[in-house]
């Protein structure tokens, strides 16, 4: 087992991490295309990192337009085991107030126009989804949380809309039924890659607004999201730093980092080349079944 590396996938102001040394910015070109920008790389608490802007420098991509196959399967062979996702969200409970943090543990995808696997193309692999996000991961989170004194909330219900648009208040009305803690755009089918890659995958939900359900606050707007957002990065940043200090190899729960290998259904040798070695990070330490 190589060393530990975690990555962070979010905005590009999160990598501005007081204590990290080697800066370096790294290129990747992979089998599905760019990834969303450069990558970041450097160390913190002797520990390796890896960054990427979600939606490029200067936010530029829209949540439909990122290239989520590209971004994980960058982050993969740089050597990334454990993954970040910092996400601004929208709360749809009454407590969970602009400016908490939720360590999510649980999605429902209402996307409709992305990519959301790295198979097909004569490779079939169905991983399972159960519990999307790394238990262990998200234990730690909670813990750092707690001994930093961030207001958090240690579990929750992302519910991912294509937008870019927000919700109606119809559609809003119907995501609180079913009882979800926070909606947003990003996560899916980010969190089905990562567990497709056998990188263990945790949410860093920041709740910007209320969305447009709650009749007494005003109608989400993109200058409100970014002034509650300012301030919950440096939340993040806090929680990211903790995190990066206590993590080792065993934080990630063992499910979220051998789906691959216990879900490919097709003969390792009967994939077509082509398809082979764009799945070789993935599939490298995977034998599969014989034909």
């Amino acid at each position: 087992m190589g060393e530990l590396t975690i990555g962070v996938i979010g905005g590009s102001g999160l990598y501005d991490l007081p204590g990290l040394e080697g800066v370096e910015r790294i290129t990747v070109e992979t089998p599905y295309g760019s990834p969303s920008d450069a990558l970041v790389t450097g160390r913190l608490h002797g520990k390796r990192m890896v960054f990427l802007p979600r939606h490029g420098v200067g936010h530029r991509i829209l949540p439909t337009e990122i290239n989520y196959r590209a971004n994980i399967w960058a982050l993969k062979t740089l050597g990334v085991s454990q993954l970040l996702s910092i996400s601004a969200v929208g709360s749809m409970k009454e407590s969970i107030v602009p400016g908490h943090l939720v360590f999510v543990d649980q999605f429902i995808d209402l996307t409709k126009r992305r990519v959301s696997t790295f198979f097909g193309e004569g490779a079939v692999a169905h991983v399972p989804m159960a519990d999307p996000v790394c238990h262990g991961m998200r234990k730690l989170l909670v813990q750092v949380a707690k001994s930093a004194g961030i207001v958090h909330h240690e579990k929750g219900t992302y519910v991912c809309i294509e937008g870019p648009q927000f919700s109606t208040r119809a559609e809003s009305m119907v995501y609180r039924s079913w009882g979800v803690d926070v909606i947003g755009m990003t996560n899916m089918p980010e969190a089905k890659l990562a567990r497709e890659a056998e990188i263990a995958y945790a949410t860093i939900a920041l709740a910007t607004d209320y969305d447009c359900w709650h009749h007494e606050e005003a109608t989400v707007t993109v200058e409100m999201v970014i002034a509650t957002l300012m301030a919950n990065v440096e939340k993040a940043k806090s929680v990211i730093r903790l995190y990066v200090e206590h993590a080792t190899e065993n934080t990630a729960s063992i499910e979220a980092t051998t789906a691959a290998r216990s879900s490919l259904m097709t003969p390792v040798d009967r994939i077509p080349a082509k398809t082979r070695l764009a799945l070789d990070p993935i599939l490298g330490p995977v034998r599969g079944p014989t034909a």
